[in-house]
């Protein structure tokens, strides 16, 4: 099933969110319709408060190439290092439909969370995946990719952050805005 995305100005999306355990109900339905969430909006990766829930919950899947294929379920994550020099890259949002920026992230990253089957897992990932994982990661912790931006850039796009949050915008998924106005 397809989940509405929640856009930008929402209070769920700037919450630092939960830990959650195995007895989360309907968890693996809500993982399966978090992928389907994503994959029809074509994304790579999606956390569960764009999906309006404040959990530490995310997923990625970098493409359908099978060689370079990096496609996991995040549960209670961890960020425990970021390394090797700064690299700028134009990132964009599910939740923030037509705003791409350069953002600056460490190209490795190494991480402990539980997979879907509730196994622990620790592992260092480097390149796009890792920044796929750090921009998810930032979604659990309450950070939007424009919280990264300096503050004249961040200005010069206000106006239209705002009328995202309002719904002023088209998109191919279902989205649900926190400002939209009633229509009579």
């Amino acid at each position: 099933m397809k989940l509405p995305i929640v856009a930008y100005g929402d209070p769920v999306l700037k919450k630092v969110c939960g830990p959650i355990d195995e007895a989360y109900p309907d968890l693996q339905q809500l993982i399966i319709n978090m992928f389907d969430t994503m994959n029809n909006a074509s994304g790579v990766g999606l956390a569960a408060p764009q999906v309006g829930l404040p959990i530490r919950l995310f997923i990625v899947d970098t493409g359908s190439d099978d060689k370079a294929r990096y496609k996991k379920v995040f549960i209670n994550a961890e960020i425990l290092e970021e390394t090797g020099e700064l690299w700028a890259f134009n990132e964009g949002c599910l939740s923030i439909p037509d705003v791409r920026e350069d953002v600056m992230r460490k190209p490795n990253v190494t991480i402990r969370y539980y997979d879907e089957k509730w196994e622990l897992q620790e592992e260092t990932v480097s390149g796009m995946p890792a920044r796929v994982i750090q921009h998810e990661y930032d979604h659990i912790q309450g950070t939007l990719f424009t919280d990264k931006l300096g503050l004249l850039r961040k200005r010069m796009l206000q106006s239209k952050l705002d009328n995202i949050s309002k719904g002023n915008i088209s998109t191919d998924y279902k989205m649900r805005f926190p400002n939209q106005r009633k229509k009579r």
